[in-house]
């Protein structure tokens, strides 16, 4: 993997300095720390940090086409580039290196911005047409890799990560109410805005273009690909003649295409595997159907609650793994907390991307830098408790007086040592909150979002002035297509959110951030865009049946695993939160000092004595909520990223 950077001048703006690209070249050294490249031309400019996986030798960037007229700077892999590379020789390409770059240069000469419909991959991309003048962004379908802009001084300045921004002067530092307030509500921002302001991330399945004749803020963005939901009848498919058969038949067929793809590299591949249903599936695809050596990768954790290492043993030892594990105990969290959010750039509701930093520094230490993992397969298979949670409450719905309806969200959270659903009264009321809104985008994350927003009072009057008409309701309307409302439910509560915590929170903080944090590349077969419009197009039955999750997935794959695998109940990937902070009742160092009432009272974010009662609850160990817990980490994280970013001191940090 890879940091990309530059710009393109307006007509009117000053001729910009080779140091300023080295500068942000300089700020991703960590997602490409084996080599840098510049390339400058009147107005364009592209900068590159590289992370050699694929033609260690041949692949510097920027790269050229023939003439040297098409230029680009790209972060990730095209992992059909060996098939797309055949047919452009065919049609009179010449090649001078063996990446995958290449493709992408001659790929565009045929076919101008429509090449982006034939990669198979995960990509951040800038291309500059030098016989066009005209700068191109493209981002991959899913949102696997980042792509962040901004227009200062005249320039579209555009990076892999803010930082690289925040390198240059003219490119103020600041908070972005309503990105902030996003953030707190769905675990991140809503694309194209950010927690910066003036700073845009350009969604997943998008362009950006701009000629170089225009104004920067002429820029036009559009789409180009989106999860393939459409209107039809509740338990239609794609494929209506097709037996439960034949579906289980061709999943496993392109899942195990998918994991082929994703293993070319010129450098070892590794797997991530948390004991759960879906790495398993990887690592077994790639140790039975594949000369790959297997090598796996595990999180153990010191509090019980959160430990799935027996799980994790088990299938490595069925499979024969060459295995390791890192064992993170609370103090190794709060130690890596600030360094994490620093890479992520953005608030955190929970912890649980430190511990995976700190197992891609060990996989990084092992000597690999690509690892497989199963994230994407809860969205786009039903797997999430959440779309338990929006059915049970439609149910529900439908018979608001029903005892026996309401008993069912006893069943939801077994692995909760403190489930919501387990309060009798208390949880029926919590649970039955807008059952009104069966119809609504929002209503499945309707309660993840009020539980999330209970961070929003902490804030200072002065900022909380800023977003007196916020609502999810509003919010979540927005980023979903016209005819979303003829949709079925349970498609509906998937494109919510692979729109919001997969693509916002999931694939940035927890997967990109985190193992770049240590030059690590993730890659994530489930996300494959075959496999996600193949899972679109499944009849709801097959992802979802009851409480069943994943129905399809579980039963294509149960000759493979063990039965303790493929029968194991979802437990999402958590650990420790607020008590991660806290030696003995005192608040260890850093936070100690974040949370200071005098730090607080300078940064003006939030309330001193808010924040102060905050700390007391949780210092004495009682807050054993997700409110609570997610509300301390929120303030946390903020002041984390005040300090890193925009306090005094910040460009001495960041230079760091």
């Amino acid at each position: 993997m890879c940091g990309i950077a530059g710009w393109l001048s307006g007509p009117q703006a000053p001729t910009a300095e080779p140091g300023a690209l080295k500068a942000m070249v300089r700020a991703l050294h960590h997602r490409g720390p084996d080599g840098q490249g510049l390339w400058l031309d009147g107005p364009a400019a592209l900068g590159h940090a590289r992370l050699s996986i694929i033609d260690l030798e041949g692949g510097a960037q920027p790269l050229a086409n023939e003439d040297g007229r098409i230029q680009v700077s790209f972060n990730g892999e095209i992992f059909n580039h060996l098939e797309l590379r055949e047919r452009l020789v065919r049609r009179g390409h010449a090649f001078r290196t063996r990446s995958d770059t290449e493709v992408l240069v001659h790929l565009y000469e045929d076919l101008g911005d429509e090449f982006v419909h034939e990669l198979n991959g995960q990509f951040a991309l800038a291309l500059w047409d030098g016989r066009r003048r005209r700068l191109v962004l493209a981002r991959d379908r899913l949102g696997i890799r980042p792509l962040y802009y901004t227009v200062a001084a005249g320039r579209l300045l555009f990076a892999s990560e803010v930082k690289a921004l925040f390198a240059l002067p003219e490119v103020e530092r600041g908070f972005d109410a309503q990105g902030l307030a996003g953030t707190f509500t769905c675990w991140a921002p809503l694309a194209p805005r950010t927690v910066w302001q003036g700073v845009h991330c350009l969604p997943p399945g998008h362009l950006l273009t701009l000629q170089a004749d225009a104004a920067p803020s002429g820029h036009q963005v559009r789409r180009y690909w989106d999860w393939p939901f459409q209107a039809r009848e509740a338990g239609a498919s794609a494929h209506p003649g097709w037996s439960d058969e034949r579906w289980g038949d061709e999943l496993r067929t392109l899942l195990l295409d998918a994991v082929r793809l994703q293993l070319r590299a010129d450098v070892p591949v590794g797997a991530y595997l948390s004991g759960g249903l879906d790495s398993s599936i990887i690592t077994t695809l790639v140790h039975r159907h594949t000369t790959t050596p297997l090598r796996s990768f595990s999180l153990r954790f010191a509090d019980a609650e959160f430990d799935e290492s027996d799980a994790q043993r088990a299938l490595a030892s069925h499979l024969g793994s060459r295995h390791s594990e890192v064992h993170v105990h609370q103090a190794d969290i709060a130690g890596g907390f600030t360094r994490l959010v620093r890479h992520a750039e953005m608030p955190l509701v929970r912890t649980a991307p430190v511990p995976m930093m700190l197992l891609a520094d060990h996989v990084r230490a092992s000597g690999f830098k690509v690892v497989l993992t199963g994230e994407g397969a809860d969205e786009a298979f039903g797997g999430y408790d959440l779309f338990k949670e929006a059915a049970v409450r439609r149910f529900v719905a439908r018979a608001p007086r029903s005892r026996w309806r309401g008993r069912l969200l006893s069943r939801l959270y077994p692995y909760l040592a403190h489930s919501p659903a387990a309060a009798g009264a208390m949880a029926q009321g919590f649970f039955g909150t807008g059952l009104g809104a069966t119809g609504q985008p929002h209503f499945a994350h309707m309660l993840r979002a009020a539980t999330t927003r209970r961070i929003l009072p902490l804030f200072s009057q002065a900022w909380r002035a800023q977003w007196p008409a916020h609502e999810p309701a509003a919010l979540l309307g927005a980023v979903v297509p016209e005819s979303f409302a003829t949709w079925p439910a349970l498609d509906r509560d998937q494109y919510v959110e692979a729109h919001t915590l997969m693509s916002g929170y999931l694939l940035a903080a927890q997967g990109d951030r985190a193992a770049m944090a240590a030059s690590v590349e993730a890659r994530f077969p489930f996300l494959d865009h075959r496999v996600v419009e193949f899972a679109c197009g499944m009849p709801a039955r097959l992802r979802l049946c009851g409480l069943h999750d994943k129905v399809l997935l579980r039963r294509a794959f149960a000759a493979e695993l063990p039965a303790v695998i493929a029968r194991r109940h979802k437990q999402p990937f958590r650990s420790p939160d607020a008590a991660c902070f806290f030696d003995g009742g005192r608040l260890r160092e850093p936070a100690a000092a974040l949370l200071d009432p005098d730090a607080l009272a300078e940064a003006g974010l939030f309330d001193p004595a808010a924040v102060a009662r905050l700390v007391d609850k949780c210092a004495r160990g009682r807050a054993i909520g997700f409110g609570d817990n997610m509300a301390f980490v929120g303030v946390l994280s903020t002041m984390a990223l005040q300090a890193q970013f925009v306090g005094q001191g910040a460009p001495a940090v960041l230079a760091a």
